[in-house]
């Protein structure tokens, strides 16, 4: 099975100078935290270089989301707009909506992990490289995960003056720009690198909502909501006093408003999962045009001291952020989907962090130089607070209970250590081991400071007030890699990843007692080939794997619709995964493949709540069902022993293709197309004829003109050309749509230095 990997893009890939030339050239990775050739690596790594990354943006797509698919087995996708991204690696992941929830896929930007699912959300910009390592990790990076690594590596500070930048116009009046600009300061001692990014798009969905507003703040309105204002920037300074000693100090800001996820009431049909209705028409009675805004700071200081016989690494990041969400989350104005003659459905959140700090502190000693042992060990704190309020409206609240004091406010606390290293022998000069342990304590705690849930502010709540959980594992992995010749190499990995216990404390906006989960173990084995042939004009890796997580955490709704916590016995997944990358002749670049996953929940004692509102079963449910409760009070469970993990999409295909046709020794014109299409994929933990999607597919194509020798371009794009109107989530109890971005068309300008 093959699987496009660095230019699966909707814009398809930015060519560089190197398209002229007759092989791929390398690829160099840090996923063992040392400069090495990806084809050498015993991991499986997906990579997408920065000039793709651009190109993938270039229609103010979130630099995030727009990640989705470009290698084999990531997914990424939100149901709370920008500020909250989802990430799957491997069909693990988790679809938790809440602010607190923990993500078995840790992202780490410039060496600092990022654990808050906001914080997780900062754009990515003036980057480098990206890279994507899949299965269990933790004895080389910052906190343990079951299910893999997104690293990102921004352009850093050099000792000659570089830049790049890329602007673009398109649908919308969807304006972007992204670029770096660095050089010396004082030459050979301190350097500096000065990025930003700026995306903007009017708002461009009308709300026609003509009757009385829930909460009184809505009016009909065209263009009410669907756009946004990014602004970000980035200074890093880089000190090198001495061959030594290497100082790089890095402050980052962010500040961003927007739409959060659009909820389109009715629009999935009982028995169908096409979903019917406007794209860029909603009519919301509440929540004033669902708006979002957050601001977030960061600075971290990265030293490094050579010893001759090995590095000293410290790495220390602080990451502060506030801010809020607020959505009509029932999708649509009560008033039009009335029950027993009178409106149903108020449902109105807002999650608001009013105050969130993490700090972190690495320290690694890693040996020098290419002998045939190599070693490194280290350590690492996890800190992380916060105070989250919660506010809720919804239908089934008493009349009194709707209205701005039905809300919480909780203190999360989150502290974590591990230590770790890992060893690598070269057996022969073919032969490679590689292994790695970890262990990690990792301590949750989330505290009710304040809750009111009646017109009056009468406290009602009776369930806990302060929850602690505290968990200490192992973990490991162990690896070969033979070069079978000096372009072919096979490789065996297995691995063991953990996961620490989580909670979730927003349930007691509904009078509800927290809920927790317990510890997941990630159990995974892989084995694969990677291969540069052809005189490097073809590169061709594959890997088949296969995992079990023992206890897995998994998410599902009460009656309320709030979100659950709960472990399941255990979860299997097998699949393969692989890349191609082809240059058939000097000027032409191809890429195609495919990608498969078989996940499976074995627990017969699991059920969960399933789509019903006001008693009734609005969905169609493919699971055995038992009820609770009568008439309007009805709830109905569905036993999810056998389905699918949610949000695993079980195939995806990647087509792309380049040409250039040269004008010069210097310039040419560039012709470019790619398309992806995703396998089913189940949005629910239940089985449902609705709440699926399956050929879901999106194209882009774009042509341009390239000078000096690549220094510039000039290009006509379009992103999600023929428009397609796909399914990415749902709110079950009112059969509402979440929908992809439609199409955008626009020019871009690029150039570096």
């Amino acid at each position: 099975m093959l699987c496009a990997t660095v230019a699966g893009a909707q814009d398809a890939p930015a060519a560089t100078a190197a398209a002229s030339s007759d092989n791929l050239g390398e690829v160099v990775v840090t996923a063992q935290r040392r400069s090495e050739n990806l084809q050498n690596v015993p991991v499986s790594v997906g990579v997408i270089s920065g000039a793709d990354q651009r190109t993938f943006t270039a229609g103010g797509d979130d630099t995030l989301l727009s990640l989705s698919g470009r290698v084999p087995s990531l997914y990424v996708e939100s149901t709370t707009g920008r500020i909250f991204p989802r990430f799957y690696i491997r069909g693990l992941g988790n679809i938790d909506f809440y602010l607190g929830a923990s993500q078995p896929v840790s992202i780490i930007q410039d060496d600092i992990v990022l654990e808050h699912v906001v914080l997780k959300s900062n754009p990515v910009f003036d980057v480098g490289q990206v890279e994507v390592l899949r299965g269990p990790q933790g004895s080389l990076f910052g906190r343990n995960t079951t299910a893999g690594i997104i690293k990102f590596d921004t352009n850093r500070p050099t000792q000659t003056f570089q830049g790049q930048a890329q602007a673009s116009y398109g649908s919308f009046n969807t304006v972007t720009f992204d670029g770096g600009v660095g050089g010396p300061i004082v030459a050979d001692k301190i350097a500096f690198r000065l990025s930003a990014l700026y995306q903007h798009r009017d708002d461009y969905v009308d709300n026609t909502f003509t009757g009385a507003s829930a909460d009184g703040t809505v009016t009909p309105k065209k263009n009410a909501m669907g756009g946004f204002n990014e602004k970000d920037v980035r200074l890093q300074l880089l000190f090198t006093p001495t061959d030594k000693l290497s100082v790089l100090l890095s402050g980052h800001a962010r500040d961003y408003d927007g739409t959060a996820t659009l909820f389109e009431r009715g629009y999935i049909k009982k028995g169908s999962n096409k979903p019917v209705g406007p794209r860029n028409e909603v009519s919301y009675d509440e929540a004033q045009n669902n708006p979002q805004a957050y601001k977030t700071y960061g600075a971290s200081a990265h030293v490094s001291y050579d010893f001759d016989f090995a590095t000293l690494t410290s790495i220390t990041g602080y990451e502060t952020t506030s801010g809020y969400s607020r959505g009509d989350t029932d999708g649509g104005a009560a008033a039009n989907f009335p029950f027993n003659g009178a409106p149903n459905g108020f449902g109105e959140s807002q999650g608001q962090i009013r105050d969130l700090d993490q700090w972190t502190q690495e320290v690694r000693l890693a040996s020098n130089g290419q002998d045939r042992f190599k070693w490194q060990v280290g350590g690492i704190y996890f800190d992380s607070r916060d105070t989250t309020d919660f506010y809720q409206r919804g239908y089934f609240l008493t009349t009194a209970a709707r209205n701005p004091n039905n809300w919480v406010r909780l203190h999360n606390i989150n502290t974590s250590w591990g230590i770790f290293g890992q060893v690598s022998y070269d057996i022969t000069d073919k032969l490679t081991v590689t292994a790695g342990a970890r262990e990690t304590k990792d301590t949750k705690s989330t505290r009710l400071l304040k809750t009111a849930d009646t017109a009056a502010g009468v406290v009602t709540y009776t369930g806990r007030r302060y929850v602690r959980l505290s968990d200490k594992e192992p973990s490991w992995d162990a690896s070969l890699l033979y070069k079978i010749d000096p372009n072919v190499s096979v490789y065996a990995r297995a691995a063991r990843g953990f996961r620490g216990p989580t909670i979730q404390g927003r349930s007691a906006v509904f009078n509800a007692d927290f809920t927790t989960a317990n510890s997941e173990k990630n159990t995974s084995f892989e084995a694969g080939f990677k291969s540069s042939l052809w005189d490097n004009r073809l590169r061709l890796n594959a890997t088949a794997f296969a995992y079990t997580v023992k206890d897995i955490q998994l998410n599902g709704n009460d009656t309320n619709g709030n979100g659950v916590l709960f472990n399941a016995d255990k979860a299997k997944a097998y699949g393969l995964e692989g890349d191609i990358e082809l240059r058939p002749v000097r000027n032409l670049t191809l890429t195609a493949g495919a990608s498969y996953l078989h996940t499976r929940i074995d627990d017969k004692n699991v059920y969960a709540q399933a789509c019903s509102l006001n008693g009734v079963l609005v969905c169609t449910v493919e699971d055995p069902l038992f009820t609770r409760g009568t008439g309007t009070g009805t709830t109905y469970f569905a036993q999810i022993n056998g389905n699918p993990l949610p949000q695993a999409p079980k195939y995806n295909l990647n087509f792309t293709a380049r040409y250039d046709m040269p004008l010069s020794e210097s310039s040419r014109i560039f012709v470019a197309t790619d398309w992806n299409v995703q396998g089913y994929t189940s949005y629910v933990l239940y089985k449902t004829k609705e709440f699926t999607s399956k050929g879901n597919f999106e194209g882009g194509a774009k042509i341009g003109y390239s000078g000096n020798e690549g220094a510039y371009e000039i290009a006509i794009f379009a992103r999600n050309i023929t428009n397609e109107k796909n399914l990415k989530g749902v709110i079950e109890n009112y059969m509402a749509a979440v929908y992809n971005d439609p199409r955008i068309i626009g020019v871009s300008v690029s150039g570096k230095f």
